[in-house]
């Protein structure tokens, strides 16, 4: 099913409403921390009051509401269950 998904896009609006296409996989997310797989790679996305208010995981579509602060790619073909802890870390030193 995930063939579906062509391509990847990625909509901020006021960094408040953040739409993003070719969503592979959701590895996990909470208030302030969005970790997902797009068919570009790995990507992190860090705010506050962070809530994922649409999945379709059939068309690989996710919605975002919340005060989106950072917006970062995992250039890993493992994604960012492989990296994230290290990219982490090396943010926070």
């Amino acid at each position: 099913m995930a063939d579906r998904v062509t391509g990847h896009q990625l909509t901020l609006a006021e960094r408040k409403k953040l739409e993003l296409s070719g969503v592979v996989h959701v590895e996990s997310f909470d208030d302030d921390e969005v970790l997902l797989d797009t068919k570009l790679g790995g990507l992190i996305i860090k705010g506050k009051n962070l809530h994922v208010n649409q999945l379709d995981v059939v068309q690989g579509n996710l919605t975002i509401e919340g005060l989106v602060m950072a917006i970062q790619y995992v250039d890993d073909s493992k994604g960012v269950k492989g990296k994230s802890k290290g990219i982490l870390e090396r943010l926070l030193k």
